[in-house]
Formats: C-alpha cells, structure tokens, sequence
C-alpha cells in the first residue's frame, strides 16, 4: 500500500527545494560580487596560479554563501510553517549578508584588508571624513539603494517559490554540487602544496576574500615527516620582494590649474645640524616629520616624486608632476642643490640659489645655507616651508616641519610634500593619482608609509614598524626610541602595502 506524503512534509521538501535554489542564485550573485576582490588584486601570472584563483574564488564563496544558508534558514524550513514569514526573513538574510559582502569588496578594494574587529580603528580613520560630508539626502539614499535590494531578493524569492516544481525537474543538484565540492577541495589542496613550495603567486592570495583560511602544509606535513619545517621557516622568509620593475606613474592624468603669479620657496635640509634662527619666525610647525630615504640622491627623488625611494630607479625615464605641472601652466620653476648630483636629470630646472626669481623654488641645503637664506623678507614675499631633520644613518628621531602656511597634523613625511605644494599653489586634483603623501593643508590619515632601502617603514600610534625583506620585523616606540614589544597591526601593514603599491605594475 502506498502511503501519501503529509501535508507538513510536502510543504517541508517545498520550502527545502526553494532553499536550495534561492541560495544557488545568491551563490551565483555573490561570485559576481567577489569579483571586485579578484580585480583588485594582481592577476597570479601563472598557469597554475591562475587555476587557483578560479577554483578558490568559485569553491570558496560558494561554501561561505551555502553554508551561510545552511545555518540561517535551512533550520526555518523546518521549524516555521509559514512560508511567506521564511521567505521574508531569507530575503532580509540575504539581502544583509551580500550588502555585507559588496562593503567588505568595496573596502579591500580602497584598503587592501577586510571587515575585522582588528580594522575597526583603520576603518573608522579611512571613512571618517567621507561619512562626515554625507548629509541627510546621501544617507536616505543609501537607504533607499539597500531597500531596492530587498526589494529584489523578494522578488527573487517569490519567483522560486512560484517556479520550484517546474526547476525540480532539471536533475542539476548533483553536478552543481560537485562543481563547487570539487572547486573547494581542489583549491586548500593546491594550496597546501604551494605553502610546502612557498609558491609566490598562490600564496600572495591567501587575503584575498574575506573569512579565507586555506590549508596549509606546515602542521600535516611536519606530523609526517615530509616537510623540513627549519628550511621552511627559511625559505617563507624570503616572500617580500623590493624591486620595483615596472611602475604607472601618475596612476591617472593630473588635471588641476595652478595660480601661475604666486611665489613659493621650499627648503628640504640635507644634514641633521640643527639651524640657529629658525624658531624665532614663529611659524606653524608639524613636530614630528620623518624622512626615511637612505641617502641625499633619494631624499631629492622623493621630494620632487612625492613618492618613496623604492621606485626610485623606476621613475629615472618619468618627470615629477610637482615641476611639470607648474611648468606646463606656465609658472617658473627652479631647482638648487648644494651639491652635485650625479645625473643630470634635473640640469633644465636647476639655478643659482642667490637667483631672482618668482615661482616655484625648491632648495636642497645645509643647515648653515638655510639660516642665510631664510630671512624675513622670504617669510613675507613667499609662501614658505622648511623640512628639517634629514639625517643620513636614518635614525628614528623625527624633524621637524615648518612654514608660514596653515599646515596641520601631528606627523608628515617627505612624501607629504610634493602634494602640500600643488595644494598651495592651487591644485585641487587627487593627492593619490600622483603621490603616496597627503597635503598638510587637509590631511586625513593618521599615520605613514614609506620605504628606506629594502625596508617598509610604517609610523602610527607612536610607533615604527620596520618589515625587512627577509620578512621580519621590528617596532620602535618613537618616544624612546627603543625596541617595543607591541604586536604588530597586520591589518594596518596590509593597508599600507596596498597604499605603497599604488603605482607599481605587477604582472
């Protein structure tokens, strides 16, 4: 005798089919979504990285968006008999959980680190000023663009309810299945064996989706006796990569006018002599200003490029935005330097120092040059800024800034000066299309990022972190300037690096 199926159990196996389908389209929307995280990173350059990415990308956010089903309304499907309430509380699920994923893409793709209670104080730095210039109008339509969006996962959801019986029909659940079985279990086990290798262009991805934690060889292959695990703590020191090759500088054109009738005078310190007369102009200062370039040839290319001394021997061929703007928009421009320099890049532009001259004047001098040449007459007829305390051995002890301009923050960088300058004179294109500073005028990053030979050097909070190209690192607090045991903030050096790279081409 054949027994029909109840009326509870047939509406379950329904509400189950319709699950399983509803988190299929929203798997296939999430993919879509999670290719902001795949485009904002370097493509792998290989065959086999490239095959990793795919199958990481597919088998990795489909499980995060299936088992996200699994957990949140899987377990309704039994418990609740109304339909209509599962198909709404789903729909406002998913509508979260994908919003959630499109920030969390959007915030890699400007930061290069993810959603973490770690990231929480770097998250709040980077969109501070941004949420403050939002007013009511932005933010309600934010809330209507969200709204929309559960409008259509409704929508989404009614139409398969209403078409469940006839997709019950396509016997696609096991190959789809398998698809992304496959793609998961493909890539933690490509992964385990390019972490045994150090495979670089496999393991620079392990950040690149959120809630990622791929296998890795360390731990199981160890327990076996099949990976030295000294020689692979030696080789996984080997991973950071300083030379530069290939490098877009700017990152886009630089469209701004500049006031081709003003008169400004920056004076860049080459020695770490402290300079007699200069506290009593009474200028406004920034206390702490670092310059981490390793010798005088890069303090004057990051100055001129506004960027660090890493793509120093990139940019030999590329003309600094700071001298051809101005030039371009016919404003003079004059360079001099105390001594000579090896190349003569800069021969065109370069004067006297005792020279007549309006425009843009950028001196590179002595502390006893700068105490003869500053003088109130140049504070009165100039806009004016002086970066002190360049010191050759590199030592962590900051210089200072000063001018008669209304310079704000509580750190700068050599980098911040080309950007500061360009503001002064007038241009009010995006600091970041041509250098990896800020302008002092209007600054809106709490701590920097730059390089000093093979090192990355980042100052926040008080502290400096220093990652060596063997891959390890040390913290200095500023204050003492001694060795700190402080944990080191992978978020923020993420950021950083992500910052740092802007200009870099890699393929």
């Amino acid at each position: 005798m054949i027994l029909a199926e109840s009326p509870r159990r047939q509406r379950v196996t329904k509400l189950v089919n319709w699950g399983h389908w509803f988190a299929l389209a929203n798997i296939i929307i999430a993919i879509v979504i999670a290719s902001i995280f795949v485009f904002s990173s370097p493509m792998p350059g290989t065959g086999v990285g490239t095959v990793y990415l795919l199958t990481n990308w597919f088998g990795h956010i489909g499980f995060m968006t299936f088992f996200g089903f699994v957990i949140f309304i899987l377990p309704l499907c039994y418990l609740v008999s109304n339909p209509r309430v599962i198909k709404a509380t789903a729909s406002v699920i998913a509508a979260v959980g994908l919003a959630l994923l499109a920030f969390d893409a959007l915030l890699f793709n400007r930061t290069g680190f993810h959603i973490s209670v770690h990231a929480a104080d770097l998250l709040k730095d980077e969109a501070q000023t941004q949420i403050g210039a939002f007013d009511w109008q932005q933010w309600a339509y934010l809330f209507l663009l969200f709204i929309v969006w559960l409008g259509f996962q409704l929508v989404l959801a009614n139409a398969i309810w209403k078409r469940v019986e006839r997709f019950t029909k396509y016997k696609i659940g096991i190959p789809v299945a398998s698809f992304f079985v496959v793609c998961f279990v493909s890539s933690h086990a490509v992964h385990v064996w390019a972490d045994a290798k150090l495979y670089q262009p496999i393991i620079k991805q392990d950040s690149m989706f959120p809630l990622s934690y791929p296998a890795t060889a360390k731990t199981t292959m160890s327990r076996y006796g099949l990976l030295d695990l000294a020689a692979y703590e030696e080789r996984k020191q080997l991973q950071f990569n300083s030379d530069i090759h290939n490098i877009n500088y700017p990152a886009e054109p630089v469209y701004c006018s500049v006031n081709a009738n003003d008169n400004m005078t920056v004076i860049v310190q080459t020695d770490d002599m402290p300079i007699a007369n200069i506290d009593g102009f009474n200028l406004n200062t920034v206390a702490r200003y670092y310059s981490t370039a390793s010798n005088q040839e890069s303090l004057i290319s990051t100055t001129l490029f506004g960027v660090p001394e890493i793509y120093q021997a990139s940019l030999s061929a590329k003309r600094p935005v700071l001298l051809a703007l101005p030039v371009g928009l016919g404003m003079p421009v004059s360079l001099h330097f105390d001594e000579a320099l090896p190349s003569q890049r800069f021969d065109s532009y370069t004067q006297p120092l005792g020279s007549q001259h309006g425009g843009l004047h950028i001196a590179f001098l002595t502390a006893s040059s700068i105490e003869s040449y500053l003088t109130p007459e140049l504070l009165t007829n100039s806009k004016v800024i002086v970066a002190t305390g360049y010191s050759s051995n590199n030592t962590n002890n900051a210089g200072t800034l000063y001018s008669n301009l209304p310079i704000k923050g509580t750190m700068a960088s050599t980098e911040d000066l080309a950007p500061t300058i360009l503001n002064a004179l007038g241009c009010n294109a995006p600091s970041h299309f041509y250098s990896t500073g800020q302008s002092l005028l209007s600054p809106s990053r709490n701590w920097l990022v730059s390089t000093s030979g093979e090192r990355i050097v980042v100052f926040h909070n008080g502290k400096r972190t220093d990652v060596l190209s063997n891959g390890s690192y040390e913290i200095t607090d500023l204050a003492t300037n001694k060795r700190s045991n402080a944990p080191l903030n992978v978020d923020l050096l993420s950021q950083a690096i992500k910052h740092l790279s802007r200009f870099s081409q890699q393929h």
